[in-house]
């Protein structure tokens, strides 16, 4: 009885090309599943902004008349991310002024286990950060040194405590909420080109001052198991002093000085929130 010979089994990767063709097939596949599976988290999401006047987005233009002297902006970045987003529910507390007191007292009304998200800047109001920019201003150098040194001791010694209270606060209403705590930038690059205000080293106790607010905002935050989205590297180049700042010096109306502009929102602080949400 003559043998058999089986007939050699399909080939089912012919060439090269058609490897590549079937592996960029379920590449695109995967990107795709992934992208998808990203929006509908962000859909689902149940968003809350608290927070100062660098959340409210003082400084920015574009504000909601309803609400008044908290100067809620369209420019601001929980107003930007929301509308890149379109979470399910959006609520928007922030206030320019804010303490931390003010954020546990007044911003949480929204705030319940069903929330998802929230994002959060206080502290700076805290430290007296409106005074010591009005006193290294119009006073000599000495004594803004001296209003920059009260204000960093006040940070190590007695703000910790006013965050914990903040964030225990947050943390009992939406217990299951990621929260995302945004710190400040620095305000000056030093050196720089700016040929008036205040000098190098009034510039650089301000900025030290920045650091110290932002390390101890982030291990407070860390401890209550927040993330920290810190933005001092995304407005590098951008502190006033440089080419292209994202902030106001002193400017009309006199609220809006020392805070970011459109730019510094969409440019430093949409992405920080972005990357931690």
């Amino acid at each position: 009885m003559p043998s058999r010979r089986l007939a050699p089994p399909p080939r089912l990767l012919a060439s090269p090309l058609s490897r590549l063709s079937v592996l960029f097939a379920l590449l695109l596949s995967s990107v795709l599943s992934v992208a998808g599976t990203g929006q509908a988290q962000a859909a689902g999401q149940r968003y809350v902004a608290l927070g100062d006047s660098y959340s409210s987005g003082l400084g920015a233009g574009g504000y909601d008349g309803a609400s008044g002297a908290c100067k809620r902006s369209s420019r601001a970045y929980p107003a930007l991310w929301a509308a890149a987003h379109a979470p399910t529910s959006f609520a928007f507390t922030a206030c320019a002024g804010a303490s931390t007191r003010d954020v546990a007292a007044k911003q949480l009304g929204p705030v319940n286990a069903a929330t998802t998200l929230i994002s959060v800047s206080a502290g700076g109001n805290d430290a007296g950060f409106s005074d010591v920019m009005t006193t290294c201003v119009l006073h000599s150098e000495a004594t803004c040194l001296a209003r920059v040194a009260q204000a960093r001791r006040f940070v190590d010694t007695g703000l910790p405590a006013l965050l914990d209270a903040a964030y225990a606060a947050i943390h009992a209403k939406a217990p299951h909420a990621r929260v995302v705590v945004l710190g400040y930038p620095h305000l000056y690059q030093v050196p720089g080109d700016c040929l008036l205000g205040i000098g190098d080293a009034s510039r650089k106790a301000v900025d030290a001052a920045a650091d110290d607010l932002d390390g101890v905002i982030a291990k407070r935050a860390a401890d209550h198991g927040f993330a920290f989205a810190d933005v001092r590297a995304r407005f590098g180049g951008h502190e006033l002093c440089s080419n292209t700042p994202w902030l106001h010096s002193v400017t009309l109306p006199l609220p809006e000085s020392y805070h970011p502009t459109a730019a510094g929102q969409s440019g430093g602080y949409l992405p920080a929130l972005a990357a931690a949400a």
